[in-house]
């Protein structure tokens, strides 16, 4: 009986080497039977042959039987399973790369929809936040210190496209904090070793690497482009070209700052009652009051806390989840743990977003 299981198996892997079809290997393995079952039942019992063959005709018998059982169920259970109603089948899993429930609209690539999974799975996300945000397009000013977690968060988070603008190089005093960055890429520019980075992480983002400073003579038609404005820059003067910018086009401003041991963050949207940056700061800040991090220093890990925060309000903004931090400002003093929020109001003198310029616009 060994000599013919053998045979068996040597049919059915040569022919799939062969590339026979499986009904084929399996009706050459049936004739096989056939021929044995057929010599021990013709052939006298003391025949070298039938000896070879397992002697006995009952046994192949019983194997046959047994076989014939196992393919009538096979049969049984198929029908079965074709007769029940579609309402009564359960649901199949979708298609590594399709859209959960709910995210219809954008496309997603193969093995995308994986990344997003804990962020579908929260209630206040689900499927359509989802969705929201691999159609949002969201702009960084600044690829430092606070451009760098908020970047990787909201690149990690599945933001369909992100635009950062910065006119600055890598720099090896830059990596103590800007975790963007890596030594590799000293004197590379800041934006396209952000890009490099974002990549790394989620290749499916698409990036807008911009390599120059953020003048008011391109700041209106750049943030028109986007659907949320993150500023995490170092200079007053850039933060007030993209604050008029924003309140221009209304496109809602996240704001981060750093000084030393303290970082603050607050939502900017004048037309909904908040405040602008203007309101909060009329004026720069005096020559040797607000030391750059070049000047006073900066904790490392400080930015880290304060640019993902602003990476949390992002999403919340873009989703519509939650109580932002419209009208309010949050301080995150990191020497003594504390937080603080306060609230705070528009200026109705303001220049760029107080009555005056608000009734100007309206007439215009």
């Amino acid at each position: 009986m060994a000599l013919v299981i053998v045979l068996a198996v040597a049919l059915w892997y040569l022919g799939r080497w062969r590339g026979v079809d499986t009904q084929a290997r399996w009706t050459a393995i049936a004739l096989l039977y056939l021929a044995v079952l057929a010599v021990n039942v013709a052939l006298p019992p003391n025949h070298p042959l039938r000896a070879m063959t397992g002697g006995s005709a009952g046994e192949w018998l019983v194997l046959g039987g047994l076989a014939a059982l196992v393919w009538g169920y096979k049969r049984v259970l198929g029908r079965v399973r074709t007769s029940v109603r579609p309402e009564n089948r359960p649901a199949a899993a979708p298609a590594p790369g399709t859209a959960p429930p709910g995210t219809a609209g954008p496309a997603y690539a193969p093995g995308e929809v994986e990344r997003y999974a804990r962020h579908i799975v929260l209630r206040e996300i689900g499927g359509p936040g989802q969705k929201r945000l691999k159609q949002a397009a969201v702009l960084v000013v600044g690829a430092g210190g606070l451009g760098s977690p908020a970047l990787l968060y909201l690149a990690g988070a599945g933001i369909g496209t992100l635009g950062v603008i910065d006119d600055d190089a890598v720099d090896a005093t830059n990596l103590q904090r800007q975790v963007i960055h890596a030594d590799a890429r000293i004197g590379m520019p800041k934006v396209f070793s952000a890009e490099q980075a974002i990549r790394a992480l989620n290749p499916y983002v698409h990036v807008r690497p911009y390599h120059r400073r953020l003048t008011e003579d391109i700041a209106r038609d750049l943030v028109g482009d986007y659907d949320l404005v993150l500023d995490g820059c170092d200079d007053a003067a850039t933060r007030y070209v993209v604050n008029a910018a924003c309140a221009a086009a209304r496109v809602p401003l996240i704001s981060g700052a750093l000084s030393q041991w303290e970082g603050q963050i607050t939502t900017f949207a004048p037309w909904d009652g908040t405040p602008c940056y203007r309101c909060l700061f009329p004026k720069p800040a005096a020559v040797g009051l607000a030391p750059s991090c070049a000047e006073g220093g900066v904790l490392g890990p400080l930015p880290g806390v304060v640019g993902a925060m602003m990476a949390v309000e992002a999403v919340k903004e873009l989703v519509g989840i939650g109580q932002g931090l419209r009208g309010r400002l949050h301080v995150h003093d990191a020497l003594w743990g504390e937080h603080r929020t306060m609230a705070i109001r528009p200026d109705p003198d303001c220049p760029v977003c107080g009555d005056a310029q608000a009734a100007g616009s309206a007439s215009g």
